[in-house]
């Protein structure tokens, strides 16, 4: 019997669905929702005191926004003025003493996707604690410096075209164009996240050139979801009168856990191809 190509598609997703619910990810995406907002603020405290070292204190709130971009207003909001007010109201030698500290417990966060990944693609993690710990470590110190270079780079695009409309005025209009390249550097900064944790967060994993589909998969349905989400916060929620004043915590884990479900579900992909792929070659 012949295959089109829709049915190809619907094996491989319906497997994805199926695996997705056998591998308990709803469960999975609530710990890396719950483990991702506890890895927050202790990531932006450690930004702030590398910021501090490099004498670029000013960049936290910078990197905040960069943060956020890409999240809805609604949710964004409450969680970037409560980072800001946590990091502002903490004194420049607390953030040091507490750089350690947050370096480690934003670790968590990634150790989390990691669990969530391995499982995903059903491997076994085989190597010690200690070597896993280190590269969650290391994920945190790159990503942080990461962000402060994009942060350095927008400050110094933003002054430097400032400067440059004081002396061409008609290249104002287009001032607003610095958002969108803002825009840009996050998403691109996110595609390299993803392919990272993909590449060197799990013990296995399809071959390189095999992960693009889950990732952009993952990718779109990110899209979409916080364009759904933000929707449904506009028009249909009311978290303030159920939650009261947990209302931007509750939001802010609701969108982490649809994300989260998100990066689960385009690891499963992957997984569901790779044994698309298997069985067709044993054919």
């Amino acid at each position: 019997m012949r295959h089109t190509l829709f049915d190809d598609a619907w094996s491989v997703l319906a497997d994805a669905v199926g695996h997705f619910n056998a591998d308990d990810g709803w469960a999975m995406a609530s710990h890396v929702a719950l483990s991702a907002l506890m890895a927050v603020f202790p990531f932006i405290i450690f930004v702030a005191a590398l910021a501090g070292f490099i004498g670029q204190e000013a960049l936290t709130d910078q990197v905040a926004n960069l943060l956020f971009r890409t999240w809805p207003e609604e949710v964004a909001g409450p969680i970037t003025a409560e980072v800001k007010r946590v990091v502002g109201q903490a004194g420049s030698s607390l953030l040091t003493v507490s750089a350690l500290v947050a370096l480690f417990l934003a670790s968590n966060g990634v150790e989390a996707a990691r669990t969530a990944l391995n499982r995903a693609y059903r491997v076994v993690e085989p190597r010690s604690l200690v070597l896993l710990r280190g590269q969650s470590l290391l994920f945190v110190i790159l990503s942080a410096m990461v962000c402060l270079l994009l942060a350095l780079f927008g400050l110094l695009a933003s002054a430097a075209f400032v400067r440059i409309a004081e002396v061409i005025p008609w290249l104002r209009p287009f001032q607003t164009g610095l958002t969108l390249v803002g825009l840009i550097g996050t998403s691109i900064a996110i595609i390299a996240a993803l392919v990272s944790a993909h590449l060197w967060l799990p013990a296995g994993r399809p071959l390189p050139g095999q992960l693009w589909p889950g990732i952009v998969l993952t990718l779109a349905l990110w899209l979409l979801a916080t364009w759904v989400f933000a929707y449904y916060l506009r028009t249909f929620s009311n978290m303030a009168a159920t939650y009261a004043g947990l209302a931007g915590v509750v939001t802010a884990i609701f969108f982490l856990y649809v994300i989260a479900v998100v990066l689960i579900f385009g690891a499963e992909f992957n997984a569901a191809l790779r044994r698309f792929r298997d069985e067709r070659s044993k054919t």
